[in-house]
């Protein structure tokens, strides 16, 4: 086996492994009584299925920008999602406080 087909073995498994953990997070999201719960499953499955894909994206692109800007869209979504999970979170609390 070459190199290539190593890197598209790689790459067919990262980004299918990645999709079965957003399918995870979908019915985490359908499947949970509360939104507090739904909002955990959400939040840990897609930031790790969005992880697995751009693992797999990372051999397909020009180095060392592709990687670079691959890596920023990451990390910028992962930091999205934080916020708003605890600004939604932070909502909920308040509201049920009451």
């Amino acid at each position: 086996m070459t190199v290539r087909e190593l890197l598209d073995i790689l790459t067919i498994a990262t980004i299918s492994l990645g999709a079965i953990f957003f399918l995870a997070g979908t019915v985490g999201l359908l499947r949970f009584p509360d939104a507090l719960s739904r909002l955990h499953a959400l939040g840990k499955a897609d930031n790790l299925g969005l992880g697995l894909i751009i693992l797999g994206l990372l051999p397909r692109v020009d180095w060392p920008f592709g990687a670079l800007k691959l890596g920023l869209v990451w990390i910028l979504i992962l930091l999205a999602g934080a916020a708003s999970s605890q600004l939604i979170a932070r909502k909920i609390y308040k509201e049920n406080k009451r």
